[in-house]
């Protein structure tokens, strides 16, 4: 009987020994509670001992933490209304703190969304949409970082980053700027249509002015070709036939009967001792 006492004994002197420890790792502190109140925080990674059944312990992660922040609509400076997705960064500093504002990391969006919606909404409200799109935003960033972690100091917690991940358009704003859009292009459209009409019709003038104006230019140029070379055939002529005047007026003769009797219907009434015909008779003077 004794034997088995004593083995009871030491059973649960065993299990209390067991209950009594537990282990902090490297990426982990703690706070320990006594009957739900805080009496002791172990930030140093080792085995630890505690009362069994009246002290608990909280262990919490000592690593960068993220927190997934709710969607808010928001007025920009330019009176422009965007959707923001963000999201945070940060540590637990002071696990006594944590523990006695927020409780556990689940409770971290509850007491942070607030914070982080209310400074992005103060200070994106001061700068437009031109702004929050190119890398000035990064000090409007860094701003709301450190407006929300002045705040969370009295949460136990550093907060080292805050970060849009995704900013849109709210439902009923994106159908009318897309009309808008729509709108815009067609009238951009029209008058690059417009435009080009205009600069067609001036292309078309020009190469017609300068058309009819090489075409005179070609016309004078051949009408000078042309007389200077009748000139120079007359010239030609001129000089051939004043070398045998009587070869000249039997040749001229012969144009004459070749452009006279040229037509089959022509009908003369002429004597045939008219001068007409001296050539045919034989006699060219």
């Amino acid at each position: 009987m004794n034997i088995r006492m004593c083995g009871a004994a030491l059973f649960v002197l065993f299990v209390v020994f067991k209950e009594s420890m537990f282990t902090v790792s490297q990426i982990e502190q703690a706070v320990v509670t006594r009957l739900g109140e805080p009496v002791r925080v172990i930030k140093n990674p080792g085995l630890c001992f505690k009362i069994p059944l009246l002290e608990t312990v909280a262990f919490f992660d000592k690593r960068l933490l993220s927190v997934e922040l709710s969607a808010l609509e928001i007025t920009l400076g330019d009176k422009r209304r965007i959707m923001v997705d963000a999201f945070g960064r940060y540590v637990i500093t002071d696990p006594l703190k944590f523990y006695q504002a927020v409780g556990s990391e689940n409770g971290v969006l509850h007491r942070l969304n607030p914070v982080v919606l209310g400074s992005l909404s103060s200070v994106l409200g001061g700068v437009g949409l031109s702004t929050l799109l190119s890398d000035t935003r990064v000090s409007a960033m860094n701003k709301i970082r450190d407006e929300v972690n002045k705040a969370a100091k009295g949460f136990g917690i550093d907060v080292l980053d805050v970060r849009i991940r995704k900013t849109d358009l709210p439902p009923q704003n994106s159908e009318a700027i897309c009309k808008r859009m729509m709108s815009e292009r067609e009238r951009e459209a029209r008058e690059l249509r417009a435009k080009g009409i205009e600069i067609a019709q001036v292309i078309k003038s020009t190469a017609d002015k300068e058309n009819a104006i090489a075409l005179a230019e070609a016309n004078t140029k051949v009408q000078i070709l042309i007389s200077e070379g009748e000139l120079e055939a007359n010239k030609i002529y001129t000089e051939a036939f004043s070398k045998d005047k009587e070869f000249f007026a039997f040749f001229q003769s012969l144009e004459a009967y070749r452009t006279a009797f040229e037509s089959s219907n022509s009908t003369f009434v002429i004597s045939p001792k008219n001068e007409f015909f001296s050539v045919m008779r034989g006699n060219s003077k």
